[in-house]
């Protein structure tokens, strides 16, 4: 071969070497899914294609979240829920309006001081079974909703979710091991003749068809929210109640309301964050958190410093610590959440971080101020027009009480054991003993829940997103923004960025695998106690970028999609 053939076949091999980098690698090994029109993203991608399905219908995103939170009651029934309660936040275009909506389970009215004793002297019976239910929220919420902001006929959005139930749906791993985790289905005749065959859960790949559920979402197509509170389906719940010596009455569903409110909210190095007011105390968390980190520069330091870490364990114990006093539901008790999520209490709070050493859980105290189960599940939406659902709903424990209504599929609850029954004992200070989530008749008990929307300096939408965890949704949902804000990562990159979690009155600083050792040895030179955690939340969210709708199923729990809509 001539020097001339050797030249030109090196710069061919090394040219075509070079077209094949350019193909094959990527900044990230986190992928965003992008889109210019519509997006859902939630835990199920079978939910998240029946919200797209519901935008290609014409229906903007309060439609799309209708049909979404219904069908995760077929798809993922652990969390997704028709018996259940939780808070969102609505975001309207056109009037540059965000709406909160609690739609959170309440205790039932017509509990006595003797029932109270009874709930507060027996953990069990207010986690399991008919006595651990509150009232459900979920059919008002997202139905009175959409009767202000949808487009489409109720119908209309239910008939793919009925089919869905009516064809019913694979089995994943995920579902069947689930099954097989929640104790209290066992103890539940109807729950156990849904989810377990021939005396087990019920196998991976089997087909699970949901009649029951058909039969619901049909009712309330036809009659809508009368169906669930007053009719039909009420008399089913009202019956199973008396046979069970359940406490929820007619009276209890007729007079449950969903409310209607301003989100609370704050800023953070310029970016507008905006999340529910009280009695939704993980939101509290958060903005606390952001505050206080905001008195730090990061500029210097990365995501994954044991700096950084150290900052933000801090800064979340501090905000864990408020939310153990002073949060519970507004109408029964007068959250001091101005004060909570103030720049000055911020301030304040910053000062006492010291760089190089945790803080002593001793060495706080909620009391300056006046000088939650996991299975939960999020899911964010937009439409074309730039219409926003960031919306979180949970029944409590994973199944929540276990108790399924017989004939209609609904799994109920376990909020009531969500209240500080320990409220009065001297020696109790963890949440446990909160003045403001005190048990009281009637009222909706604190939450760790988190749906939030967040616009830049120019009010333009950035970012959607909300997480299951119980007390560990904060720290994921702060990860996120944190790791977007601070640090300009993709949203693959800051959903993926491994997670930490400090509550208060504890000591131990929980971290997911992905640290390194190096880091982890830092930290504990600083006092901190680690503990290594499983995975924390499961993050699902929008990011809007110069590339255009950026979607992120977070990848730590199984079967959570992306839907784009094709124009």
């Amino acid at each position: 071969m001539t020097l001339r053939n050797i030249f030109f076949s090196f710069i061919f091999v090394s040219l075509n070497a070079l077209g094949q980098v350019k193909y094959i690698d990527y900044p990230s090994p986190f992928h965003p899914t992008i889109g210019n029109s519509g997006m859902v993203v939630s835990q199920n991608q079978a939910s998240s294609d029946i919200g797209i399905e519901i935008l290609n219908m014409g229906g903007n995103a309060i439609d799309a979240a209708v049909a979404v939170g219904f069908s995760l009651a077929t798809t993922l029934p652990r969390a997704g829920n028709l018996g259940g309660g939780g808070f969102m936040l609505v975001y309207l275009s056109n009037e540059k309006k965000t709406i909160a909506v609690d739609f959170r389970s309440a205790a039932p009215k017509n509990l006595s001081n003797n029932d109270f004793l009874f709930l507060k002297n027996n953990y069990d019976q207010r986690r399991y079974g008919y006595k651990a239910s509150g009232v459900p929220g979920t059919v008002a919420g997202l139905l009175q909703t959409h009767d202000r902001y949808g487009k489409l006929p109720l119908k209309k959005i239910l008939q793919p979710v009925i089919k869905q139930a009516q064809r019913g749906i694979q089995v994943s791993y995920d579902l069947s091991q689930a099954i097989g985790s929640a104790d209290q289905i066992n103890l539940d005749s109807e729950s156990k003749s849904i989810y377990y065959q021939n005396g087990s859960p019920a196998k991976e790949h089997i087909l699970m068809k949901r009649p029951d559920l058909a039969w619901t979402f049909s009712e309330i197509a036809r009659n809508g929210e009368e169906a669930f509170y007053t009719g039909s389906i009420a008399k089913k719940i009202l019956q199973a109640m008396k046979i069970n010596g359940g406490y929820i009455s007619e009276k209890d569903l007729k007079e449950y309301k969903p409310r209607f409110a301003e989100p609370i909210q704050t800023t953070y190095r310029n970016y507008k964050i905006l999340a529910h007011p009280p009695p939704a105390g993980g939101a509290a968390v958060l903005l606390e958190g952001l505050n206080i980190l905001e008195n730090f520069s990061t500029d210097e330091i990365g995501p994954n410093s044991a700096s950084f870490l150290h900052l933000f364990a801090e800064a979340l114990q501090r905000g864990h610590m408020d939310r153990s006093r002073y949060m519970g539901d507004p109408q029964f008790y007068d959250v001091p959440i101005e004060q909570i999520i103030s720049k000055k209490r911020a301030s304040s709070l910053a000062k006492t971080i010291n760089f190089h050493e945790a803080t002593s859980p001793d060495e706080l105290s909620p009391d300056s101020i006046f000088q939650e189960d996991e299975n939960t599940t999020h899911y964010s939406i937009i439409d074309k027009y730039g219409n926003v659902v960031s919306n979180t709903y949970t029944l409590g424990y994973s199944f929540g009480s276990g108790v399924t209504i017989p004939g209609t599929g609904i799994l109920l609850d376990n909020q009531m054991n969500n209240f500080a029954y320990q409220h009065g004992n001297p020696e109790v200070i963890d949440r446990s003993a909160s003045i403001g989530n005190r048990f009281e008749p009637g009222k909706r008990p604190m939450s760790t829940m988190t749906p939030i929307i967040i616009f830049d300096e120019n009010n333009e939408l950035k970012l959607i997103t909300g997480s299951p965890g119980g007390s560990l949704i904060p720290a994921a949902v702060l990860r996120v923004v944190t790791g977007i804000i601070d640090f300009n990562l993709n949203l693959g990159e800051a959903t993926m960025l491994p997670r930490l979690h400090k509550d208060w009155p504890y000591k131990s600083l929980s971290l997911e695998k992905g640290f390194s050792k190096d880091t982890l040895k830092i930290l504990e030179s600083y006092g901190h106690e680690l503990e290594q955690s499983k995975t924390m939340g499961s993050t699902q969210s929008i990011l809007i970028s110069a590339k255009g709708k950026e979607g992120f199923a977070d990848l730590r729990r199984p079967n959570a999609g992306v839907a784009i809509q094709i124009d």
